[in-house]
């Protein structure tokens, strides 16, 4: 195996192994928001620094790859693909440790209402997250263009829920003034988590500009599925 071979191996695993951690970042924070668990959301933050460090090791050794071997074709759109991925995963781990921080900083006495999380959807929000980000790692693993173009089509569902929580959430506080602190807590989370499925779709563009050397970036949805 030539050196480079060798090296793009071992980024490959680097990013496997990041991509595993804010998968379960994220859903802890998911667990800790819908249940109330601030040991867990606790325990979130503080694994923030491991993606942190994650993130700083997978730049330099892409910085390294490109400076050291001048890789070309494929080898190039990998490394300068896992350059991208790993920032996207990142802003994933930062989102987790904010909603973690969210339901650190509500008050015991101002719990989430189990019926607005229902009517917002929000559960089945962080459900399709979730999925998503596992759909793009398995893309990347089996080297699938095909899998990573389902994302696109989930990231529908996190659009339409967001677009529909405002108002929701609205008359929720309206009917409920004394939990007006939870509503907008609410509001800000379900915007991140609509921001997380923006940062799914650039992986799985990224993916695509790896496996087929087409670049997705500025297509609309539509154009998207069309070319998948």
């Amino acid at each position: 195996m030539k050196v480079i071979e060798q090296e793009i191996a071992t980024l490959k695993n680097s990013v496997s192994e990041m991509w595993s951690l804010v998968h379960q970042q994220i859903y802890n924070a998911g667990e800790a928001m819908l249940t109330g668990d601030k040991e867990l959301a606790y325990k979130v933050i503080n694994r923030e620094r491991r993606v942190n460090a994650f993130e700083l090791k997978i730049d330099s050794d892409c910085e390294d790859i490109i400076a050291l071997y001048a890789p070309v074709a494929i080898d190039l759109r990998f490394v300068l693909a896992m350059y991208k991925i790993n920032t996207n995963l990142e802003r994933l781990g930062d989102f987790a440790e904010s909603i973690a921080r969210f339901t650190c900083n509500l008050p015991d006495k101002e719990p989430i209402d189990p019926q607005l999380i229902k009517e917002t959807h929000v559960e089945e929000m962080l459900e399709e997250l979730l999925s998503m980000i596992s759909l793009a790692q398995e893309a990347f693993d089996k080297e699938s263009s095909e899998i990573a173009s389902r994302i696109f089509i989930k990231d529908n569902l996190i659009d339409e829920i967001n677009h529909s929580s405002t108002a929701i959430i609205a008359h929720y506080i309206e009917k409920h003034p004394e939990s007006a602190l939870a509503g907008l807590y609410m509001a800000g989370i379900i915007r991140k988590m609509e921001r997380f499925g923006d940062h799914c779709t650039n992986i799985a563009e990224e993916l695509i500009f790896y496996l087929e050397a087409k670049v997705m970036k500025h297509m609309d949805k539509t154009e998207k599925e069309a070319n998948h």
